[in-house]
């Protein structure tokens, strides 16, 4: 067979009008920040980033140093004292990845290859009736389950844009769950009004992002402090948001425990709120249904998690300490406990978002 000679040249493109982010897109054209550099040998051109913006290219695309963590956790649920069964459920979920060497001449101990993990928490609290609220948090738990099976990023990177991304992933996955609820429910047939709180956290490394719909709660309890990382919705902080009231102790029950945003229970809207927090070295991260809050002051929470005990056992003391305040309703309790193994940046305690 004869050798075929290919010759190829560069060809000339004008543009007329064109935006740069368009140009960007479709033809290739270098991104914002870097420099394009020409080399004489064969007019080959190579992208070369400032050096201003090269620890951000690297941390968007390789992430961060890494932060070596050990985290311990702890969960319990019981139905109280009152109720006949448990319309709360609650999940801790690990991934990880990892890599090994198959084949090399290098020098690598095999033992200190990393491997990434990040976990995520959640805590959903039935609403609508026994059967109704029970169905309603099992659903949210297992559809959330079922999203993220794939979607997941690893080299999470808490610029202004990163954030903002995590904030719309958590909307679009609060609005999926809702969704399936509010299907189900009209299914069923006969589930009308059944709904769910949802509280989660997902970790990766000493970041925390908080996603929180409903009256279910996340706290960070740091150096013998304890802090509330979410807002009640519901009637009665409402009140005191619109500056009706100046606390929610000034209603009564009815308008504390009155949902005004919760999946499913024929809202039309959600008000679905985010947090991030930078985590420190011996921080503690508490998720909560209100079965435990209504019963056991924040005073009193504190001074269980100022304890040296486990999670597990410290779980196992919030419990019964909300049954001893009268166990009115079902409760239940995560806490996951964060230990910084080597040398990592830390947070002021004014970086703590609270709402």
């Amino acid at each position: 067979m004869p050798a075929v000679d290919f010759h190829w040249e560069p060809a000339e493109v004008e543009f007329r009008g064109c935006h740069s982010a368009i140009q960007r897109k479709f033809f290739s054209l270098p991104p914002k920040g870097i420099v394009v550099t020409t080399a004489e040998i064969e007019n080959t051109k190579w992208y070369q980033p400032t050096v201003s913006n090269l620890d951000e290219l690297a941390a968007k695309y390789f992430g961060n140093p890494a932060v070596t963590i050990q985290v311990e956790f702890g969960a319990l649920t019981h139905q109280g004292l009152r109720r006949s069964n448990n319309e709360d459920h609650y999940s801790v979920t690990r991934r990880y990845r990892a890599r090994d060497v198959l084949l090399t001449n290098l020098s690598i101990d095999k033992n200190a290859l990393r491997q990434d993990e990040a976990f995520a928490l959640a805590v959903a609290d039935g609403v609508g009736g026994a059967a109704f609220g029970e169905l309603a948090s099992m659903l949210a738990l297992r559809t959330g389950w079922e999203l993220t099976g794939k979607a997941f990023k690893w080299n999470f990177n808490p610029s202004k844009a990163e954030l903002d991304e995590m904030e719309e992933a958590a909307n679009v996955y609060m609005q999926l769950i809702h969704r399936r609820i509010q299907e189900e429910a009209a299914a069923k047939g006969g589930y009308d009004g059944m709904g769910t709180t949802l509280t989660c956290a997902l970790t990766m490394g000493l970041d925390a992002f908080i996603v929180h719909v409903g009256d279910s709660r996340a706290y960070l309890y740091r150096a013998e402090k304890l802090y509330r990382l979410t807002r009640d919705q519901t009637l009665a902080e409402s009140m005191v948001a619109a500056g009706i009231i100046s606390s929610v102790e000034e209603v009564g029950k009815q308008f504390r425990n009155t949902l005004i945003s919760c999946l499913g229970a024929n809202m039309d809207e959600l008000d679905v709120a985010t947090n991030h927090v930078k985590l420190q070295h011996l921080d503690r991260l508490i998720l909560c249904t209100d079965g435990l809050t209504d019963m056991v002051s924040e005073e009193n929470i504190s001074k269980i998690l100022a304890s040296n005990a486990s999670p597990q056992n410290q779980c196992q003391e919030l419990v019964d300490a909300a049954l001893a305040g009268g166990g009115r309703d079902n409760v239940t309790v995560i806490i996951g406990a964060y230990s910084a193994c080597s040398e990592s940046p830390t947070a002021s305690m004014d970086t703590i978002e609270t709402p």
